[in-house]
């Protein structure tokens, strides 16, 4: 039922067989790591509530299906009002409705107590499926009402053959599948800077047995990569923990990276942080 989705087989199986028993719950809270699967899970179950004896290409239309994404930064509770209003209304193509938040993590604290009011007396045809991350975000209101399914990271070997079978990617590093902890939304986003992140690679590999000059050369993609900073000193730090199993000095290093990223969110200079970052590590291991 659920075959396009790779791992967290054991909840797969759980949500099958409420649907064939038709057992599914009124609210539930999908939690785990971004990328690994919570939301397209939520979708495809929807699309089995909705529509159980026939293949639904997409929800974008149904009038039975509402999906709600942060505005901005969170979910306010205007957004949860709407659907207070909306989820009273009988259902039009089913006989059932489905309501999924995504990211619903984000939401204010009014947003959750105004939402609670609805998970505490849902319609009889409702069906609430929250999504996120943290479940410690969550009110223990809001929690208690909820069937709560903790989402696994995906295991290297089905990210190694997804990757492969759906973007061609044959050669992934033991690095890399460290940065991707599981996450094929991580793997995804690499894919397109696979380069870069092979440039990386190199950088650190010969921070100890090259002169300044030729790190410098070696560290010139991360002046370019502003937008992705955050994920390529993630990808450092995992490179220098490597290295400081042999050499001591590694360790070093990545308290500098910790203090470049204070320095990048401080909205220090960009490419004086870049200099600091590289320079710094250089002169750690030499």
């Amino acid at each position: 039922m659920f075959e396009t989705i790779i791992g967290n087989k054991q909840i797969k199986e759980m949500l099958e067989k409420s649907i064939r028993n038709g057992l599914t719950s009124h609210s539930y809270l999908f939690v785990g790591i971004q990328g690994i699967g919570k939301k397209a899970l939520a979708i495809e179950f929807s699309k089995k509530i909705l529509t159980p004896n026939q293949e639904q290409e997409n929800l974008e239309n149904h009038p039975d299906f509402l999906l709600i994404e942060p505005d901005g930064n969170s979910i306010k509770i205007e957004q949860i009002r709407t659907l207070q209003k909306k989820i009273q209304e009988k259902p039009i193509l089913s006989n059932q409705k489905v309501y999924v938040i995504d990211d619903a993590d984000s939401m204010t604290q009014e947003a959750q107590n105004c939402l609670l009011k609805t998970l505490e007396e849902p319609p009889e045809f409702a069906k609430i499926i929250l999504i996120g991350s943290s479940e410690s975000a969550f009110l223990p209101t809001i929690k208690s009402r909820c069937m709560i399914l903790l989402f696994n990271p995906i295991e290297d070997n089905e990210i190694k053959q997804y990757m492969k079978e759906n973007y061609g990617m044959n050669s992934i590093t033991p690095n890399q599948l460290a940065m991707f902890q599981g996450s094929i939304g991580k793997a995804i986003l690499v894919k397109d800077r696979q380069q870069e992140y092979e440039n990386v690679e190199n950088m650190i590999g010969n921070l100890g047995s090259k002169d300044l000059i030729e790190i410098l050369k070696l560290s010139e993609g991360l002046y370019k990569s502003k937008e992705e900073i955050y994920e390529i000193l993630e990808y450092i730090n995992i490179l220098l923990l490597n290295y400081s199993k042999t050499n001591h000095l590694y360790t070093n290093c990545i308290k500098i990276v910790e203090n470049v990223k204070k320095r990048l969110k401080q909205n220090a200079n960009y490419d004086m942080c870049i200099d600091e970052l590289v320079v710094n590590m250089w002169e750690e291991v030499n």
